[in-house]
């Protein structure tokens, strides 16, 4: 995980400096940059003020989770290439690859998607006709930038689980506020499956990939759609857990499955955050209890609300009320397992959406597919942010694409039934032992479940506003130069 950034244009050293500067907390431990200028990459952030200068650049600044922790980015050959997330099959890829004849400098996952590129151009393929077929071959959570030089190609994975903005005057970032910083007030999305040019004469603009390109690649096992979900489920926690695997924890359906396949493959530790009377607190406790699990608490009083609200706000870069109340039992949550040396958490994120688990599907099940849509500025940039600024990785396994193209291909009936949702979830948790007081927990959201929203809603009444009002004005007190 890391920060990602660059650009081309005037004063470009200037504003690479500005950039890592504003941008270390996703990636404290080491810097590189490659411009049209020269290359420099270190540990010492004090050497900021010898990177090159330029007139088209690239950045990196890196939190080491797979690979090395010795390599740091951009990768150089005739291109250049910057990539935050992670590629969960990077390892079949290169073999794939070296059986070839493509030799390799590191064991970075991300150099794999440079020799990707690399490879597949001698196929006489133009950069979209690549770029699409990235997004087929590569599992996992990715933003990527590269540059022949000329230009800055900028795309992130099908469901856009990694963040990343670009400006029109030809600067991209990891985050919002890092663009912020150097004076770029328009700031936009890299949609999920979108490649970005960026170039001389402007911006240039492709969507590649979709979720109808899923759904018309998607077989659903209609025999048995419970063992479908399952198979594929546990094919995606595998893959992302570690060697120290953490789990965000309500006691809920969604975390339940994810905890209870994730210790399967790793030692898991559960971490959850609330008030000490909060739903989410007592039912992680009873649910930890029956397994066995290690279970990780931080309760939270209002003082603690008061204390980090600001520190949400500057990881979520919106006056958003809700993602707010969202983001606190989030941050605490991180914040404890990275005072654990806890690196990787996986979440229940995407389930809601995929398998019907919000009320609102009741009356409009087809909410389903466009939540899924705009699922990635909605709630994964907000917990990729939150997490990151606690230096730590969220891993969403029901994102996995494998899933999600087999939830988009099931029938409602397999989701929603007289009134019951996430019905298909519910069956996959008994039939894999699961007691049903667990399995049949209805649907409590984490603002309310971990009493955030309650107390920020004190917070804001002491003020005089209302939270919208609250979130405004801390947006604006936060975020003075975004304006």
């Amino acid at each position: 995980m890391c920060l990602i950034a660059g650009g081309m244009g005037g004063n470009l050293r200037e504003k690479l400096i500005k950039m890592a500067i504003a941008g270390k907390h996703r990636g404290p431990e080491s810097f590189g940059v490659w411009t049209d200028g020269g290359v420099l990459k270190s540990d010492d952030f004090s050497k900021l003020t010898e990177i090159p200068d330029g007139r088209i650049g690239l950045l990196q600044c890196r939190l080491a989770i797979t690979g090395s922790k010795s390599f740091t980015q951009p990768f150089i050959n005739d291109l250049a290439l910057v990539h935050n997330g992670e590629i969960y099959n990077h390892a079949a890829l290169r073999e794939y690859l070296e059986r070839r004849g493509v030799s390799f400098e590191s064991d970075v996952d991300s150099e794999v998607v440079l020799r990707l590129i690399e490879f597949l151009r001698e196929e006489h393929l133009s950069y979209p006709e690549i770029v699409k077929k990235l997004f087929w071959m590569l599992e996992g959570d990715y933003a990527v930038a590269f540059s022949d030089g000329e230009r800055i190609y900028l795309f992130r994975d099908p469901l856009g689980i990694r963040p990343l903005y670009f400006s029109r005057n030809g600067l991209f970032a990891s985050e919002k506020k890092v663009l912020w910083a150097v004076g770029e007030r328009e700031v936009e999305p890299v949609q999920p499956g979108e490649l970005v040019v960026l170039e001389k004469n402007g911006v240039r603009r492709a969507r590649l990939f979709s979720l109808e390109n899923l759904k018309s690649k998607a077989k659903c096992e209609r025999k048995d759609p419970v063992g479908g979900v399952g198979k594929l489920l546990r094919y995606a926690v595998k893959n992302r857990v570690s060697k120290k695997t953490g789990v965000l924890f309500s006691g809920g359906l969604d975390s339940t499955l994810v905890a209870y396949l994730a210790s399967q493959y790793s030692d898991v530790i559960l971490y959850t955050a609330g008030t000490e009377d909060s739903p989410d607190i007592e039912w992680a406790r009873k649910v930890a209890d029956h397994f066995g699990w290690a279970l990780r608490e931080r309760t939270f009083e209002v003082e603690d609300v008061r204390d980090a609200v600001k520190r949400v706000m500057y990881a979520i870069e919106e006056p958003n009320p809700m993602n707010l109340a969202i983001g606190l039992p989030l941050y605490f949550a991180s914040g404890l397992a990275s005072s654990d040396g806890t690196r990787v958490l996986l979440s229940g994120q995407g389930a809601d959406e995929l398998f019907g688990g919000y009320a609102k599907y009741l009356e409009r099940p087809e909410l389903m597919e466009e939540d899924i849509a705009l699922i990635s500025e909605r709630n994964l940039a907000r917990d990729d942010k939150i997490t990151m600024l606690n230096g730590v990785e969220g891993r969403y396994p029901f994102l996995a694409l494998p899933v999600v193209s087999f939830a988009l291909k099931l029938p409602l009936e397999a989701k929603i039934v007289d009134g019951t949702r996430k019905v298909i979830l519910r069956k996959l948790a008994l039939r894999l032992g699961i007691p049903e007081w667990i399995a049949e927990r209805e649907k409590r959201a984490a603002q309310y479940g971990s009493r955030a929203q309650k107390l920020l809603e004190k917070i804001a009444r002491e003020e005089g506003l209302t939270l919208r009002e609250f979130a405004e004005k801390l947006f604006r007190e936060t975020f003075p130069n975004a304006f």
